[in-house]
């Protein structure tokens, strides 16, 4: 059966900018159609930089990238066509209207008007009440939406989502994560950096990570917290202990709440956890504990330590 062919390729992408810094280095990449992608890194670590290649913004050092099999450099106006772009910030007709925004954005990438799109467009992301209302009378929040709005309005099928939430409350994140989803139900492939680890844990189906220019992971999401998630184990003391016994020395155990707790840590991919040794120890040791619950590693986590291991090396 032969593959389909991603959304979006990479091959070797790299950008050095004049200063001569190098803001990618070598990066490679397959996006599937209809999926969610999560680009996680610290600031600085080629996230904008690659989607600013994609989008036509900048131009690559070495390398190439396609978009529906057209080239980015070659095919410029027909890669353009078919991605949206929402930025991290603002940059609005802010003295227009809601819907007059949104024309004008299909009218630049030569769609012919369409209210029934821009209706639909508008309903889901709750701004048709703010139809006929200026942007700079709109809050932050409100502005995000048309931000994506905009970048909808003539239909893409690639959307980059740079940092989508930042800066919004809690309830309007979580908000902005239903309408995210419901994007792909329609069909739209999505592309999204985020600083909020959880965004990416409740929406991606994919991650990938990139630090210093390098893209050093890519991996199902479920499939990488499964593979390099660790669990904890706290144990509640009946009793507080001023130290860890030498005796427990091997289980590599931590104190916590001023001893009154003992944290083992273990890899959930292990054939043995270790946990019926520990156990057997601590009784051996006269150590009694009153409670115990497991904790599985976050995606946040993993990313933490994955972005330390180059610089460990």
């Amino acid at each position: 059966m032969a593959r389909v062919q991603p959304i979006l390729s990479i091959r070797n992408l790299s950008k050095t900018y004049a200063g001569g810094f190098q803001a990618l280095k070598d990066v490679s990449l397959d996006i599937e159609r209809g999926e969610i992608f999560a680009l996680l890194g610290p600031n600085g670590a080629g996230k904008t930089t690659l989607i600013s290649i994609v989008c036509g913004l900048v131009n690559p050092t070495a390398g190439s990238a396609s978009v529906d099999g057209y080239d980015i450099g070659r095919d410029y106006r027909e890669t353009r066509f078919r991605i949206g772009l929402v930025p991290q910030e603002f940059p609005v007709e802010t003295f227009e209207t809601v819907t007059k925004t949104l024309a004008f954005s299909r009218g630049l990438f030569g769609r012919p008007p369409n209210s029934a799109h821009v209706e639909k467009v508008l309903k889901s992301l709750s701004l048709w009440d703010k139809r006929d209302e200026k942007i700079i009378a709109l809050s932050g929040g409100m502005k995000r939406r048309v931000l994506i709005a905009k970048a909808l309005a003539h239909e893409p099928t690639l959307l980059f989502l740079d940092e989508p939430t930042a800066g919004v409350d809690v309830e309007l994140r979580k908000d902005m994560w239903r309408v995210v989803e419901s994007l792909r139900e329609d069909g739209c492939t999505v592309i999204l950096t985020t600083h909020y680890i959880e965004e990416a844990e409740q929406l991606a189906d994919r991650v990938g990570v990139i630090n210093h220019g390098e893209l050093i992971l890519v991996e199902d999401k479920d499939r990488l917290m499964r593979e390099m998630g660790k669990k904890e184990l706290t144990l509640s003391l009946s009793a507080s202990l001023d130290t860890v016994p030498a005796a427990l020395g091997k289980h590599g155990l931590s104190l916590a709440d001023e001893g009154s707790k003992l944290v083992y840590t273990y890899d959930t991919q292990s054939e043995r956890t270790g946990i019926t040794a520990l156990l057997a120890d601590l009784n051996a040791e006269g150590i009694h504990f009153s409670d115990l619950e497991t904790k599985q590693s976050s995606l946040e986590e993993i990313f933490v330590d994955l972005v330390r291991k180059p610089e460990a090396g």
